[in-house]
């Protein structure tokens, strides 16, 4: 994590003029943050509900200290105080509570007192302003959107609310007692699956990012990647895009491979002058294209295949094709920004050589080597986090040694006890740095993933997502275009409350005998498209746990980088299109077919990344982008006659824009 990342704040706020009090009171708060992280992940795993309440805990208890009631360019007075120091005992008490009372709280199993709803609203109220101060206002309104959803129907506490929903909307309604037990009080809620994430490898990998910057280790890695892809445009960005592929299909995540393969990438993209909420979202891109990528495809080849019947190297091997496509336009994506924004290589002289980066630092790849080896070897990513930390913190106390004992005395600096005691301090110092560093970056995400639970925890209550699910299919009215869209509406709002295999399981059911009897989808498409798109709530807003990860470590703001991560990440609604309205890239045909949607295909995509960001080798004219949609469309449709003149088209205006570059070039 670079140096002007890792110390600047995620959201304005931080950089307040605190007292001093305040800041030894956030030093301390941070430390014990990661201290107590580091001990559940790799020392005494906890339970769920003591690991997720302590971490929100605290989290909440550093919101409220560096980010003042008023804002950072006032300071906090005597009200704001006040008000700072109440909210900051209401997240100690959030926390505690569940904690102190967690077997009594099981054993009443429903039937709660009222101390137990008084604790869920102070927990609420707490959670939702810490969220307003940490991440801003707009996910504030939606959690306050989603309770207010909750009370409204005959049995709930805003029953003149409800007649106000559309019938598809209406529920029942719950009272506070319901509600807040839904929120607080179970795994459904605030301390459901987004603060499971955040609570668990999302802080230890953002904590790894800390101390690569701590150690020295960063900057080895960034001499490496200038070294490796320095003169292309783009080019950290565009190893981002091909390690995260590499990355993915093994990790089983796309938060494990936000926070994996982003503690390298993002600051590297950032320091060749990608915008931070970029550089979290090609990252988040990517990363969640890991999951559809053959052989492992994050454990859903095996799914695919068990459901389908159909053996599991036919699954990889019609998924290579897809997988392909979609790395392919978040890669073209990359190198459109950098052509854009006017991003250059650097001169040859200008980098430095690999063999001399090497030299210096080889022994930073072995965290590298541990955190892959650990990964593949299929253990918990929270434990692999803990063990790269340690692996980094024991090569740069190595490092240390070998340059104190054997290298400065050949450069005149004897060795003597005081000079080793105040290298000790200086070593000590900079371990509360990383400690410190890594809690302050992991504040935005996890109040995010608090906020998004209680979206989750109302979803789940209300049913509203399978009311979705089930009801869009009926509404298609036999269109299947229609009837895709509905399973992706359905499958983003799936997706918010389960994780991604859950979400594949549940919609398959619902919507897949529809999709491929009332349709005509073969089975296996059918599948994929579900699979493919119950990857979408990584990257989607509000609920973009993917883009939450790559914010934190890029030091942005979380919706400003996941809606980046959305519109990289558009192969993940398009190609599942293709393959419905091509199913000879998937269930085979005349090799010459084959290749000519797989060509088609692949040069739709690449004219969609252009139509969306007006460039490609120059800056593309309206009418151009305009006249480029119909054409992506022919291509998307099985005629024959349509493909060949979408195709036609779209090569034309992309040998017009080459030339146009060209041109300008010549008489430049």
């Amino acid at each position: 994590m670079s140096a002007d990342a890792s110390h600047s704040p995620i959201v304005p706020g931080s950089e307040a003029n605190h007292s001093r009090l305040v800041l030894w009171l956030i030093t301390l708060v941070a430390v014990g943050l990661s201290l107590f992280q580091l001990y559940s992940a790799g020392i005494q795993p906890l339970g769920l509900f003591y690991q997720r309440s302590i971490h929100l805990s605290l989290v909440m208890m550093l919101a409220f200290l560096m980010f003042p009631l008023f804002g950072p360019k006032r300071s906090r007075g005597v009200i704001g105080g006040i008000i700072d120091m109440a909210f900051f005992f209401g997240a100690v008490f959030t926390g505690g509570y569940l904690a102190w009372n967690l077997d009594a709280i099981f054993n009443r199993a429903g039937f709660w007192t009222q101390t137990d709803i008084m604790a869920g609203i102070v927990a609420t109220v707490t959670v939702l302003e810490a969220s307003r101060r940490a991440v801003g206002l707009g996910m504030t309104i939606i959690g306050i959107i989603a309770i207010l959803y909750a009370f409204a129907g005959p049995r709930g506490e805003l029953p003149w609310l409800g007649e106000w929903l559309p019938g598809i909307l209406q529920h029942r309604g719950y009272n506070l007692d319901r509600v807040v037990g839904q929120l607080y009080l179970g795994q459904e809620g605030i301390f459901g699956l987004p603060m499971g994430v955040a609570a668990t490898y999302i802080f230890i990998f953002v904590l790894f990012g800390a101390f690569l910057e701590i150690t020295g280790a960063g900057k080895f890695f960034i001499d490496l990647a200038y070294a490796a892809t320095g003169r292309q445009r783009g080019g950290p960005a565009k190893a981002a895009v091909i390690a995260s592929a590499g990355m993915g299909s093994i990790s089983g995540s796309a938060i494990a491979n936000v926070v994996t393969t982003g503690a390298f990438t993002i600051p590297l993209m950032k320091k060749l002058g990608y915008k931070p909420h970029q550089a979290g979202g090609i990252e988040a891109a990517a990363s969640t294209g890991g999951q559809i990528m053959p052989p492992l495809m994050g454990a859903g080849a095996f799914l695919i295949a068990e459901y389908t019947r159909v053996p599991y190297l036919e699954i990889v091997k019609v998924s290579i094709l897809p997988a392909i496509m979609y790395f392919g336009t978040v890669y073209l994506f990359v190198h459109i920004i950098a052509l854009k924004e006017g991003m250059q290589g650097m001169a040859k002289e200008e980098l430095p050589q690999m063999s001399d980066v090497l030299k210096s630092g080889w022994h930073f790849l072995l965290p590298l080597a541990v955190l892959v080896w650990l990964l593949v070897m299929n253990m918990s990513p929270m434990r692999v986090g803990f063990y790269a930390i340690v692996c980094m913190l024991l090569v740069a106390i190595l490092r240390f040694a070998v340059w104190f004992f054997f290298v400065a005395p050949k450069e005149g600096q004897p060795v003597n006890g005081e000079r080793l005691g105040t290298a000790c301090r200086n070593g000590l110092l900079k371990l509360v740095e990383g400690l410190e560093l890594g809690a302050r970056n992991a504040v935005a995400v996890s109040m995010a993933c608090a906020v998004a639970g209680i979206i989750v925890g109302i979803v789940g209550l209300t049913g509203l997502g399978l009311k979705f699910s089930a009801m869009m299919m009926a509404f298609s009215g036999g269109h299947l275009l229609l009837a895709l869209v509905m399973v992706l509406l359905a499958s983003l709002v799936l997706g918010m409350g389960l994780p991604v295999t859950a979400a594949y399981i549940v919609l398959i059911v619902l919507v897949g005998p529809g999709l491929s009897n009332e349709f005509g989808v073969p089975l296996i498409i059918a599948h994929l498209v579900v699979f493919w798109y119950s990857q979408d709530s990584n990257v989607t807003p509000p609920i973009a746990l993917a883009g939450f990860a790559g914010a934190a470590i890029a030091g942005a703001k979380p919706m400003a980088t996941s809606f980046q991560a959305w519109k990289f990440a558009k192969g993940l609604y398009l190609v599942p299109l293709f393959m419905v309205y091509n199913p000879e890239i998937i269930i085979g045909g005349p090799v010459y077919i084959l290749v000519w949607k797989a060509i088609t295909g692949i040069l739709a995509l690449a004219a969609f990344a252009a139509v969306l960001e007006g460039y490609l080798f120059d800056r593309i004219p309206i009418w151009q982008r305009v006249l480029l949609l119909p054409a992506i469309i022919g291509v998307f449709t099985p005629s024959l006659v349509y493909d060949v003149a979408g195709a036609a088209v779209m090569l034309l205006i992309i040998v017009a824009n080459w030339w146009q570059t060209r041109a300008k070039a010549s008489t430049a």
